[in-house]
């Protein structure tokens, strides 16, 4: 296992936050050549448009849950959940979802978290699971740890490893476990679900075991240059940022938890201690000079074209005897992925966006701006099809240098609790 950050010397009795920057490179974009076009040209077919007594918010995997709400061909998390989360729970999300993972855990130097937990861990949650990716890693990883995935959703695979177990759960209302029942307590990407995220981690505080660590890791959404190299008439700057807001405001749930200290004031008024924060830029596309943040761009930009146009994923296995490639179902990554490395053990898994050769699947449809857009500004209301094929253009543009922020903070429960 990659090692993890120690643990501080000294035990405090008080909340204290330490700020910190992270470890990574300063983000510098890569010089183009001269035969490198400063934007890429797209001429796809979308461009060419320009319970029981106790109060309990744990449900059996009913019908009502898998009886998914749909909006212009995109699923969305059941109605039998009052929480009213902004993304798809269909295939095309679940593969975005698998592809963060990926990225965060390049971008944490192939960890799974940065809290100094102990390696005797018992029990650990993960909440907000979705493919529940994070949750078999950790299952793997620990294997005398019994893991916990909650969420809105039963999108996780039924092959898992034997101390992963998956529940369908609101993190939005009182937690169901008894107080003091995990060694470590992982949130990820919940922008956008939580209206009240002090409640949040005082829930959390009250499951975690005294000595205990909380981790919550969460990404302001607005795009950012430090280059200017996003212009005042970017569709960043007239279509995206500007969307996010206006949804803080019309929901009253914050897409800006970064920008307004959200996870800080949420751990320190919860009770925790030793806090600390490790801040990151994230780079959408493969403009960054340094190779690893290159990287970390290339698949972040899949993420959003493959949620904003539906492209094709194609999952690749290398091997050192074997290479073979094939479509599969974003449900069954995690799955097939933990089956194969039992089968092969040294197996990686690579992702491809747009393998020539395999089919292209566009739905014109999409996720993250689908239910936005049709909260600020209507759902008749035209030129959505036209704004995402500037939105696309950008996100591959090689002379737009963006970014968005990321914010890990963990803190732990003290002894005396």
């Amino acid at each position: 296992m990659a090692d993890q950050p120690a643990a501080p010397g000294t035990s405090l009795t008080t909340p204290h936050l330490d700020t910190s920057a992270s470890h990574q490179p300063e983000l510098i974009a890569a010089p183009q050549t001269e035969d490198e076009p400063d934007d890429i040209d797209d001429n796809s077919d979308a461009d060419s448009a320009l319970g029981n007594d106790v109060a309990s918010s744990t449900n059996s995997m009913t019908a009502s849950i898998l009886e998914y709400r749909t909006i212009k061909g995109r699923t969305f998390h059941s109605e039998k959940h009052e929480s009213k989360y902004f993304t798809p729970n269909d295939e095309q999300q679940l593969q975005s979802q698998e592809i963060t993972h990926h990225y965060l855990t390049i971008l944490l130097g192939d960890k799974l978290f940065l809290a100094p937990v102990r390696e005797d861990m018992e029990k650990v949650l993960d909440i907000g699971t979705g493919t529940g990716i994070w949750a078999i890693d950790m299952g793997d990883q620990y294997p005398n740890a019994e893991v916990t995935g909650t969420d809105l959703s039963p999108t996780q695979p039924l092959w898992m490893p034997p101390n992963v177990k998956f529940e369908i759960d609101d993190c939005t209302k009182d937690w169901t476990w008894s107080s003091n029942t995990f060694d470590f307590i992982h949130m990820r990407y919940l922008f956008g679900a939580i209206s009240d995220w002090t409640e949040l981690f005082r829930q959390a505080y009250r499951c975690c075991k005294p000595g205990g660590w909380v981790q919550s890791c969460e990404c302001d959404v607005l795009m950012c240059s430090d280059d200017g190299s996003i212009k005042e008439d970017s569709i960043f700057n007239t279509f995206w940022n500007p969307l996010w807001r206006e949804m803080t405001k019309k929901l009253g749930i914050s897409f800006q938890v970064l920008e307004q200290r959200l996870q800080n004031k949420g751990f320190e008024e919860a009770g925790f201690v030793d806090i600390k924060e490790v801040n990151y830029k994230l780079p959408i596309g493969g403009w960054p000079l340094d190779r690893k943040l290159a990287e970390i761009g290339e698949y972040t930009s899949l993420t959003l074209i493959n949620d904003l146009e539906g492209t094709s994923i194609t999952l690749c296995l290398r091997h050192p005897f074997i290479h073979y490639s094939l479509d599969i179902s974003p449900l069954a990554i995690p799955e097939y992925r933990y089956r194969k490395q039992r089968e092969l053990p040294n197996v990686t898994l690579l992702i491809i966006h747009d393998l020539p050769g395999m089919p292209r699947i566009d739905h014109k449809i999409a996720g993250y701006t689908l239910l936005p857009w049709n909260i600020v500004h209507g759902e008749n209301t035209p030129g959505y099809q036209e704004t995402l094929a500037y939105m696309r253009r950008e996100v591959r543009s090689r002379s737009v240098h963006g970014y968005m922020k990321v914010r890990y903070v963990y803190g732990r429960k003290p002894e005396t609790a």
